[in-house]
């Protein structure tokens, strides 16, 4: 198990826009650290097994609101990004009656495993940082018996997102009311009967989507009926060695790190065909063919196609043939909703 060292340690001389990143973060945290703004932990959805967790997390400097709100309040997607990192703060995660001490990474971040005794289940675990109050961490424990997994993308799979079309991608993600957001018809009945075909099975949100929005779409989850389970997202911007981050390959690096940790589960992999899904679900079917249970592509209208940067289904492929299809044989599926998923799945007798 690794823990981020408490104390300092060298590191590679980050990327030239890292560290113009972090030395804007710095000025600005200098100039809020004086003007009401407070250490904040956002805790997310962990996951792990009996013995280790994953703790994810984040630790941000936000302005606290001064007087309760008498009515709900429109929260506008760019809310989510009005914060900034607390870099390296020192974090203190308290889990099934063990301490461990490490730190946040250089955007605030907590990823970090480490070694507790849980049962499987839901469980939570202890946060806290020097500034800002403890909080709990909800972690899904996975039962080592368990053979079947869910893992399924998020935008235009469970929620109409139009991505990556630029302008649209900035419509939705900065100034669309978070409650005026869509789900995709059928998925979510879809996901609750494939939990109770399959009881105990871990449900994992795999997107490129930034962790700002990580608490606006835990609520869009829960709101539209999808089952619990932890978000796996990414950072946007630089890195320490190049000047933005990989979507694919945020996908790609999170599939292979899940068969690393649980390498007895098959994991129906669920996705659209608006990005690259099918290719990066092909791709690892066809190094990890144990580990594929079934693929669920949802198919977009052509509307929807043209919207993501695609283009409309070639004639003739309405059955949801592709290429890739012949890696699974009958476990490659493809329709435009849930519900015609969930009776391609009855049909080749899989649940």
């Amino acid at each position: 198990m690794s823990l981020i060292p408490a104390g300092p340690a060298s590191a590679p001389r980050l990327h030239r826009a890292a560290r113009i990143e972090d030395a804007v973060h710095q000025f600005i945290e200098r100039r809020l650290g004086q003007g009401g703004w407070d250490v904040t932990i956002i805790p997310y959805a962990g996951y792990g097994a009996p013995g280790w967790i994953r703790v994810l997390g984040r630790v941000l400097l936000t302005r606290l609101r001064r007087r309760p709100r008498r009515r709900p309040e429109k929260v506008r997607g760019w809310r989510s990004f009005a914060t900034l990192p607390v870099q390296h703060a020192p974090v203190v995660i308290e889990a099934g009656g063990r301490r461990h001490e490490a730190r946040a990474d250089r955007s605030g971040f907590i990823d970090l495993v480490v070694e507790a005794d849980l049962a499987p289940g839901w469980q939570s675990v202890r946060l806290a940082s020097p500034g800002a109050e403890p909080v709990d961490a909800p972690v899904r424990i996975v039962d080592p018996e368990l053979r079947i997994g869910v893992l399924s993308d998020i935008d235009d799979t469970v929620m109409v997102t139009a991505l990556p079309r630029p302008l649209l991608a900035a419509w939705n993600t900065f100034v669309l009311d978070e409650h005026a957001r869509m789900a995709v018809p059928g998925m979510a009945v879809l996901y609750e009967r494939l939990v109770n075909a399959h009881p105990g099975a871990p449900v994992l949100y795999l997107s490129t989507g930034a962790w700002n929005v990580a608490p606006a779409l835990t609520r869009f989850l829960s709101r539209h009926l999808y089952p619990a389970g932890p978000l796996l997202l990414t950072n946007w911007g630089p890195t320490a060695d190049r000047w933005f981050r990989s979507g694919r390959e945020h996908k790609r690096a999170t599939l292979a790190r899940l068969v690393r940790e649980f390498p007895e589960i098959r994991w129906l992999l669920i996705g659209d065909d608006g990005q690259h899904d099918q290719e990066i679900y092909a791709e690892f079917a066809a190094e990890h063919p144990d580990n594929v249970a079934g693929v669920l592509i949802r198919r977009l209208s052509p509307t929807q196609a043209v919207l993501a940067g695609g283009f409309p289904a070639p004639a003739g492929s309405a059955d949801g043939s592709t290429p890739a299809a012949g890696l699974l044989g009958e476990r490659w599926f493809c329709a435009p909703d849930g519900a015609g998923l969930w009776r391609l799945l009855r049909e080749a007798n899989l649940v």
